[in-house]
């Protein structure tokens, strides 16, 4: 299997069913995480159990972070730690520059730049570069990591957010990341053998929309992100499920 995925979680931000969405890519034994929520090493051990793929934090290579909501990026502060501790690694973080701007001042910094080392001494200072490093992504030129040769391009969202073209083994994954509908968007992950978009209410992406796409280009898409009320068995684009393993 050249490339392929395992879903980790497949809910919204207000699923009472499912994990937050979530998904490990695979090639070449290397495991790369796309977002990182809350709590990471559960949603792994529970898709490692279902799915027949063993994975956990050791064999997480990277995480490529499409934006700071928190079912997205909730997770990073317990697997920095874990790495920082246990693996005694840096955790690497693919994120474009205007994803990563705020992660550590903004998310990270309140529960991460400070550590006592050893009773009675003065808390020990931290950074960003102490448990993780940075690579940047680009929306003008694909970056390697590994395996994977990864592109980017914006989307429409609250924040600043990534969709991501994943390539390697002669296939190529697509992932919408939160949107709006966007036809350009749409036009650029066409590209991919297998799309994985998202579907939601609000600043999000319409089924309607999506339904309405050309046949050809949804045999080849799948839902993530799609609120717990999402009829699946109506839906005429496959919803992901739970815990799967996927090939591209």
């Amino acid at each position: 299997m050249s490339l392929s995925f395992i879903t980790l979680g497949i809910g919204d931000a207000f699923s009472a069913l499912r994990y937050s969405s979530c998904f490990a890519v695979e090639a070449e034994d290397q495991v790369l995480l796309v977002d990182c929520p809350h709590p990471i090493r559960k949603m792994m051990r529970e898709a490692s159990e279902s799915s027949g793929v063993p994975l956990d934090a050791d064999r997480v290579s990277a995480v490529a972070l499409t934006h700071l909501h928190a079912d997205h990026a909730s997770g990073l502060e317990s697997l920095g730690y874990f790495s920082f501790f246990v693996l005694q690694r840096k955790l690497e973080v693919l994120a474009h520059p205007a994803v990563a701007d705020r992660l550590w001042e903004g998310n990270l910094a309140a529960g991460m730049e400070c550590l006592i080392e050893r009773r009675g001494e003065p808390p020990n200072d931290k950074h960003f570069e102490d448990y993780f490093r940075h690579t940047p992504l680009s929306t003008e030129t694909a970056v390697r990591h590994g395996p994977f040769l990864i592109e980017s391009r914006m989307t429409y969202h609250h924040v600043p957010t990534t969709a991501l073209r994943i390539h390697a083994g002669g296939r190529c994954l697509g992932y919408s990341a939160d949107t709006a509908f966007d036809e350009g968007l749409i036009d650029w992950l066409s590209k991919a053998d297998l799309i994985i978009h998202e579907t939601n209410y609000g600043v999000h992406t319409p089924y309607e929309k999506l339904a309405a796409l050309p046949a050809e280009l949804r045999a080849r898409m799948r839902l993530i992100h799609y609120p717990d009320d999402f009829d699946t068995s109506a839906s005429v684009i496959e919803p992901l499920a739970q815990g799967r393993r996927y090939n591209v």
